[in-house]
């Protein structure tokens, strides 16, 4: 029963590293709007609380990269590299968020809401680094503008979309029988 498990996860992984995959082409026909609105988040925070943190660190180590590799989009130096540190841990912090609080509504959001902040304040303390490596600088205001003021519309999607999501598919019968 475990393998079993084990295999399902591997799919609904796979289906949410496609779906990081393919977002960003509906929304990224304006680049501005795109980059608002997360598109890559939204799977990869879902496959946390699903599948549990070692997958959702896996899928979102591994979208932006993957993009960026075979599409150039993100570039690879610094945003995907800061995207894969930023997704993993929102991967990492809804499956272990969601595994350690009590299993009730109102904590899909307090799970999703902690992992929003740390993911990025991860994306904040990489983009310092690696610009820092470059000899630029990144500074407060910059953090602001890309974690916060930029993100906005794709702030509000994720907390309407994520958590209603997240209950249909653990209230699913196909999704909790086999991820048991």
């Amino acid at each position: 029963m475990k393998n079993k498990s084990k295999i399902f996860k591997t799919v609904l992984s796979a289906l949410f590293l496609a779906l990081c995959y393919v977002l960003p082409f509906i929304t990224g026909q304006i680049p501005e709007i795109g980059a608002m609105l997360c598109p890559m988040h939204i799977p990869v925070i879902i496959c946390g609380f699903i599948c549990g943190w070692p997958w959702g660190l896996l899928v979102g180590f591994l979208a932006p990269l993957f993009r960026s590799l075979t599409l150039g989009m993100p570039p690879l130096f610094p945003t995907a590299i800061c995207m894969a540190l930023e997704l993993a841990t929102y991967g990492l912090a809804s499956g272990i968020t969601h595994k350690i609080l009590p299993k009730k509504k109102p904590y899909i959001y307090c799970s999703l809401l902690i992992s929003m902040i740390i993911g990025r304040a991860v994306w904040g303390v990489a983009m310092f680094t690696l610009m820092a490596v470059n000899g630029d600088t990144f500074g407060f205001s910059a953090f602001l503008a890309g974690a916060v003021t930029n993100a906005i519309p794709g702030i509000i999607l994720q907390i309407v979309l994520v958590p209603p999501i997240v209950m249909i598919l653990e209230n699913t019968k196909i999704i909790t029988g086999r991820l048991k």
